[in-house]
Parts: structure tokens; sequence; C-alpha cells
């Protein structure tokens, strides 16, 4: 019998101590350098600087810097270089909507699609009303925060300059309800609703029932202002339905719902959105959620609102429902629960549709923009949260025919290397 040929254990890359000079920003939010011809991605560096790195294969670890860059400031939180939450804290707040402007431009020109990039439009800083916490048992300690930089540990967050006043101030309150919760690991995704703390934990292993029962509970969710527990989306303990208001109308949105970040980029993404679709009559909002843009838009529109999520759907049916009885001036909403990456709305079925809104995740929606572009819509909006992917989707809608007017990108997500936008398409 032939024995096999041995094989050679894999040799780690050699790391170099180099000296270079930081040219712009990549988009993940690092630093972005040249050397021999390679580049080289290093965190916690400013376009300008002068960095003596430590680089293995194409990433770099800062070890000093020889020059700093004007463009850099002191970070407002201590937790950062060691948090992996924020990645540009380093950063003056011009630079970083600078870059952030031109991520989505640069994102479009790679696509083939022109238009006017209009200015960002900044949330606060501290705005977030969203964070999913990591959660672990070390020894007597329970850590919560967000993960280090590439890397599994987790920074135990004594403070977060980037949660809404609401939510940060009870991070001590959610350890307490954290340590209720039987298991040694797991995510907790928090929303601040308008009538508190709406908490979810993520672990495959935990069940709702498990929890459920658990002594001290209600007391620790009172005193951290939580009115809802979840377990991976069902409900383990209910002091009061969270409720989130939309232009007036309120719902009570599903655990583990999807909203948008804050308040303040919620309200700006509404505004650009409402102004694009003027008087349309009859509106399609795909990947509508539980009602971000179709409960404030029935208020002057007919709108078909179409999701995946059937909980959502359902929370946005009985809002709208809801509105109507109370006598806000609401029309009836259509709603529709649909996989529209399995089953996009096919061209036919959006004819008739004064305007098209569209809000994917940040996969994008590569087979519903293919439909929307042959629908013959007079407006499409589309909003994302990934440029990348809103740039190949708005090439499909151009190719159909629509021109993009112009896009907005709206930053909510302060400090990290994401933005958000807003596109608005005319039919040619």
């Amino acid at each position: 019998m032939a024995r096999s040929a041995s094989r050679e254990p894999e040799k780690s890359p050699a790391t170099r101590r180099l000296t270079v000079r930081i040219e712009t920003i990549g988009s993940g939010g690092d630093g972005v350098a040249r050397f021999d011809g390679d580049i080289l991605y290093t965190p916690l560096t400013a376009p300008g600087d002068l960095a003596v790195i430590d680089a293995t294969g194409d990433r770099g670890r800062l070890i000093e810097l020889a020059e700093r860059s004007p463009l850099r400031t002191a970070p407002p939180c201590r937790h950062f270089g060691q948090c992996g939450g924020c990645a540009l804290q380093h950063v003056t707040r011009e630079e970083e909507l600078r870059w952030k402007h031109q991520l989505v431009a640069t994102a479009l020109t790679r696509a083939g699609v022109e238009t006017e990039v209009c200015a960002v439009i900044a949330a606060p800083a501290a705005s977030r009303r969203r964070a999913t916490f990591a959660i672990k048992r070390a020894g007597k300690t329970l850590l919560l925060g967000f993960n280090e930089r590439r890397s599994t540990r987790i920074t135990n967050l004594e403070v977060c300059v980037v949660l809404a006043p609401e939510l940060a101030a009870q991070l001590e309150a959610l350890r307490s309800v954290a340590a209720l919760i039987p298991s040694l690991e797991f995510d907790l995704a928090v929303t601040h609703c308008d009538n508190g703390l709406d908490l979810n934990a993520i672990d495959r292993r935990l069940t709702a029932r498990a929890v459920t029962e658990t002594p001290g509970l209600a007391a620790a969710m009172r005193a951290a202002g939580a009115v809802r527990l979840s377990v991976n989306g069902e409900t383990a303990l209910a002091l009061a339905e969270p409720t989130v208001t939309f232009d007036g109308v309120t719902v009570s949105p599903p655990p583990g719902a999807f909203l948008q970040a804050s308040r303040e980029g919620e309200a700006a993404l509404l505004g650009v959105v409402r102004a694009a679709v003027g008087d349309a009559r009859k509106i399609a909002d795909l990947f509508s959620g539980c009602g971000t843009f179709a409960l404030p838009l029935a208020r002057e529109s007919s709108v078909f609102a179409v999701d995946s999520d059937s909980l959502a759907v359902e929370a946005l049916k009985r809002a709208a429902a809801g509105a109507q009885r109370a006598g806000l001036q609401i029309n009836p909403v259509r709603a529709e629960t649909r996989d529209l990456f399995e089953r996009p709305l096919s061209a036919k079925e959006l004819k008739g549709f004064d305007a098209v809104i569209f809000d994917p995740p940040r996969a994008g929606a590569a087979a519903q923009a293919a439909e929307i572009a042959k629908c013959g819509a007079r407006i499409i909006v589309g909003v994302s949260c990934n440029p990348a992917t809103f740039a190949r989707d708005a090439s499909l809608l151009v190719a159909g025919g629509y021109r993009l007017i112009e896009v907005t990108p709206v930053d909510q997500f302060v400090y990290s290397p994401h933005v958000e936008l807003v596109g608005v398409f005319a039919k040619r």
C-alpha cells in the first residue's frame, strides 16, 4: 500500500516592521497604505499619519505614530481602541462625514451610475436606540459589551458614547438582568422603545420556558426599565407591550423586529422618502418591516406593504387598524407576507403604483430591483445600509429606463464604517 505524501505545515506570513504613510480609509474603517505595491490595512490610523506598523499579510498593527495627521482627534470614549464597536472615533467628525460621502460616491461610480450625491445628513453621536451586546460569564464576573476588533474577547462596557442616553444609563441594570438568564454565553439585543427597553436573548441552546420562571427577573427588568424579555424571538416575560411611534401611529413591534438605528436617522430617511413620493396616490413599500415608511405614508396615500417577517406584517396591520379606530387620519394599509428574495413581486403585480419604495437588508435586492425596473412607476425610492449593493441594484433600474436623480447619505451609525442612504429614481 502506497504511503501518502507528507504535507509541509503551512507557514504563517512573516511580520515586517514598516513605516508607512496612510493614504485613505478603507471600507471597513481601517487606514490604507501602500508598500512595495502591497495594500496594507491598519486600524486606528488616519489619512496623513506616518505610522510605524507591524505588517502581517495585508494587515497592519499600529506601533507608534512618527507623524500625526491633522485629521486626528481625541476619541471621546475610553474604551476606544480595544472595543470593536466603533472604528472612527480617532478622526474628526468632518473627516468621517467626508469619507462616508465619498464611500457612497465611489460605489456608484464603480457601478457605472452617475448622479448627485447630496450632503450627508448626520445624526447625533449619542442616538443609537438599538444595540446587541455580547454576554459572557467569566468566573464571578459577567461581561457585557462588544467584541474587541477581530476577536471573540469582550470589552466590558462601563460607558458607551453612541447609545441613546436612556439606553446608555442602563448598562449596569442590564447586567443584573443578564445575570439571571441561565446561559454562560449569549447575545442580548436591546431596543429602546417609547415605553421602555425591549430585550431579546439570542442563544440557540436556551428556551423561553427556561427563563420565564426565574426568581427576581421581573424586579430586575423593572429596575432596568425593560418591558419585555424574549428568548430567540419568543416572549419569556412581558410586563407591558413595547411600543414605538411612526408619525403618530403606535406600533407594538414583535421581538427582534427591525427598526432604524436611531430616531433621528429614521426621521431623516422618512423626510427624504416623503419628499420623493410627493403626491403619489398608490405606493408599494417593499421590505416594509413593521411600518417605518408605510404607516406615515398611509396618512396621505394608499399603501401596499410587503415583508417576509409575518409577525412584523401583522404588527403593521394592527397598528393601521388601531390608528383608524382611534380616529387618526390614515388610509387602510394592505399588507402581505412574502419572501421577496425567493418570490419578488413581478412587474405585472407592481403595475399601477405611482411610487415604489424598497428597503432591503445589506445583501440588497437584485431580483426585486430587476422587476421594479419594468413596472413603470413614476418614482422609485431605494433605501439601503450598503452602498455597494445599492449601486448594483441602482444599475438595474437605470438599465430599465430610470434615472437616478440624487442620493442622500444619512449617517446614523456614528463612528462606524456604515452609512445609510436614500436614492430617488424617476422614469425617463
